[in-house]
């Protein structure tokens, strides 16, 4: 069996990680039954590109299920949990992917992964994807060399794939509009079931959740700046005025900052909250959002932190260009020293707070998300020879399956239409 983890020897406390996410993803934990019956995905190789935390293990448990096989690389350097990478090896898994992967072992892993051959693939950030994609088009990059060092020339006998995160569906759809997207690529991120609780309430728990394990420091009473009003930042905006702090959030769309304004919360520039906030984090899916000209006008001691998925929302390069010393003080924090002489900590080294810092989020959230993408790949294993390269939203009837097994796990029982209404609601002679 082929992989490459920091210490096979963890998967026995791997699969005790497992087991608790296991119980406490019930939707996915059904689907699971029945793919074992049906066996949905027979002969079907997957190759993934994802957080390898303790949920997605309990996807690639029920994937393997259904009948496929899964080869499985890291989607950001700093989220493996070694553990669970060395349990999924344990039982089966091609993975590649410990914690702190450099350029070289990061993009290898994708190649090894890509060598697979997989018939599907699934993505959390399109790295995978769009290294697939630069390859069979030709494009040269320092990834690429990488990839094509393990995978020469990857096979394109893909069906499909499905993306998880909205700055891969951003990638994505930029692929499309430029005509140069291969092979159809469903956009779980945008399932209803996906975005509005995953996004929000995932987002919102994990980042406070990582900001704390990093620094122990008080939320309440602090400013607290929130880069971005999408669903990411409304449930940080959310959680930290539940923890007492005092929120500003900055936008760039001027419908999100109106509502910002209406749901209670300061919106002002990043110019004017640089001056005032304690503790920033970006969530925009943008590049540098915080840039050395808000660092310099930043309050002694000031914390910064990054939610979207790539670390690019913070200046690093502007940062050591005006600091003059840095140390690490805390695992996960180092401390900028700038030339003005104030301090500047920056948290975990400007990537995903919430994976790198603590476990991303909770299983109950991740249920749904994973749910959604079980049975998008299965629907891709169906009909995804029959559908044109693009990005396509997750069926309805697949979002709704997933609210109504979630909604029968937590025993809430919900009305149905009568016949009398099902008509009026389809119909157009009735008036007042």
């Amino acid at each position: 069996m082929e992989y490459k983890v920091k210490d096979i020897g963890l998967a026995s406390a791997g699969e005790g990680l497992v087991k608790w996410a296991r119980d406490h993803m019930p939707v996915l934990m059904n689907i699971r039954r029945r793919f074992r019956e049906e066996k949905p995905l027979s002969g079907l190789v997957v190759g993934a590109c994802l957080h390898v935390t303790k949920e997605t293990a309990v996807l690639v448990e029920t994937l393997m299920e259904g009948g496929a096989k899964v080869a499985l690389c890291a989607s950001n350097p700093l989220s493996t949990q070694d553990e669970v990478a060395a349990y999924l090896a344990s039982i089966g898994v091609n993975v590649y992917a410990w914690r702190g992967m450099d350029f070289e072992g990061y993009y290898e892993a994708i190649g090894r992964v890509l060598a697979s051959a997989p018939r599907i693939t699934v993505d959390d950030g399109a790295d995978l994807v769009s290294t697939l994609h630069k390859i069979k088009l030709g494009e040269s990059s320092r990834e690429v060399e990488v990839v094509k060092s393990v995978v020469s020339t990857p096979s394109m006998n893909v069906i499909g794939g499905t993306e998880e995160t909205t700055t891969g569906v951003i990638r994505l759809r930029a692929l499309a509009r430029d005509g140069k997207l291969l092979y159809p690529i469903i956009a779980v991120n945008d399932a209803y079931t996906k975005f509005l609780f995953d996004n929000r309430y995932g987002t919102g728990q994990s980042t406070i959740d990582g900001i704390l394990r990093a620094t122990n420091v008080l939320l309440a009473g602090k400013v607290f700046v929130v880069a971005g009003y999408g669903w990411c930042g409304r449930g940080i905006a959310m959680r930290a005025r539940g923890m007492g702090a005092n929120v500003i959030v900055t936008e760039v769309n001027p419908l999100r900052a109106l509502e910002a304004v209406m749901d209670g919360f300061t919106v002002t520039t990043m110019d004017e909250a640089s001056r005032v906030g304690d503790i920033f984090v970006t969530a925009t899916g943008d590049i540098n959002v915080i840039r050395g000209e808000h660092m310099l006008k930043m309050k002694d001691g000031a914390i910064l932190a990054n939610s979207g998925h790539f670390n690019v929302e913070i200046n690093i390069n502007d940062l050591e260009a005006i600091s003059k010393s840095k140390r690490e003080i805390r695992p996960n924090v180092v401390e900028y020293t700038l030339v003005n002489g104030k301090r500047i900590y920056l948290l975990a080294e400007g990537r995903l707070v919430n994976l790198a810092a603590a476990e991303g989020h909770p299983s109950e959230v991740m249920d749904m998300s994973f749910a959604n993408q079980a049975l998008s790949i299965e629907y891709l294993a169906k009909k995804g020879h029959t559908l044109k390269p693009d990005v396509y939203s997750v069926p309805k009837e697949i979002d709704e399956e997933v609210a109504r097994l979630k909604l029968e796990s937590m025993g809430v029982k919900i009305d149905k239409l009568t016949e009398e209404q099902r008509k009026y609601l389809e119909s157009w002679e009735a008036g007042t």
